[in-house]
């Protein structure tokens, strides 16, 4: 069984550009079906992974997660069925358990506005968490994208930022102005922190990497965890309650877009969305705004009225 798995791996990696963090859940996934099964693929049949959902949901997991698992165990067998490691693919009979849709939580201009204003500040740390905000909200990027983000992904002339999405395709997205004034002030402070860390340490070799943009005070790159700590930050100082993440400022941004007019096509190029089905949570969290705007607005839209 294991050189299944790792034979799948590699597919996964080289031939479908899964990302270390895909990789880890796929692994942890297929360790629980593993241990549950205690078979050879060949001999794997249909009750034998409708057994294994059963024992994932009788372990309290939620349904995304049981969901996940499920489709874990089907790309591996529908891998190993497209190799000829199994005659008959036993997942395709295995319907998937449906999940309830949560439409995503995003923030009115007018907290946007507070969460960026709050950000207003002199000195490294305050010019980068301000352009980490502001390009969050004025590009809609994933966590990873702008953890990844290097120096040379910035262009402060066209506007533009080049970052590497998910299955490490590229992407270039636009940067609004008020994202670039911030983004050129921290790359000052930027500048002055890397000359600082620089002669605190003696080296003076260039390194041979790209240089990432946003780093921490020791001149490394900030991670994910960082990152999510200072939008969380800035947005309790807005009063905002909650969770609000990185994910929700993604979120803002896209349905900023809509309800100012913006066609779905291009927000779901803007946000790297491989389907447009996936962009379109978007139209049912507008639809609610509307929905809103309509009761607050109109006379005789209040039943009680």
């Amino acid at each position: 069984m294991q050189s299944h798995i790792d034979s799948f791996y590699r597919y996964m990696e080289v031939e479908r550009n899964a990302s270390p963090h895909t990789l880890r859940a796929y692994k942890k996934d297929l360790d629980e079906f593993i241990v549950f099964v205690k078979k050879e693929p060949m001999s794997i049949d249909l009750y034998d992974i409708r057994g294994f959902v059963a024992s994932q949901s009788k372990k309290g997991l939620a349904k995304a997660s049981v969901m996940r698992r499920l489709s874990t165990v089907k790309a591996f067998f529908k891998y190993l069925h497209s190799v000829g490691a199994v005659k008959t693919n036993p997942t395709r009979l295995v319907p998937s358990p449906k999940v309830p849709q949560h439409l995503p939580n995003f923030l009115t201009k007018d907290d946007a506005f507070t969460m960026m204003d709050k950000a207003e500040g002199i000195g490294f740390m305050a010019a980068r968490n301000k352009a980490i905000l502001e390009l969050f909200y004025s590009s809609g990027l994933r966590v990873s994208e702008l953890a990844g983000a290097d120096v040379e992904s910035i262009s402060l002339k066209q506007g533009m930022v080049k970052v590497r999405g998910k299955g490490k395709k590229e992407r270039i997205v636009p940067i609004g102005s008020y994202a670039l004034g911030a983004l050129k002030t921290y790359l000052v402070e930027r500048l002055l922190i890397k000359e600082e860390t620089k002669r605190s340490t003696k080296k003076s070799a260039p390194p041979k990497e790209p240089e990432a943009l946003f780093i921490n005070t020791s001149g490394q790159r900030l991670t994910d965890r960082h990152i999510r700590r200072v939008v969380v930050k800035f947005a309790r100082l807005t009063g905002i309650e909650g969770a609000v993440g990185p994910h929700t400022l993604r979120h803002t941004f896209a349905t900023h877009l809509l309800q100012s007019g913006a066609d779905l096509r291009v927000i779901q190029e803007l946000l790297g969305h491989a389907s447009l089905s996936t962009t379109q949570k978007y139209t049912h969290l507008d639809i609610q705004h509307l929905m809103d705007v309509y009761e607050k607005c109109h006379p005789l839209a209040d039943s009680n009225a």
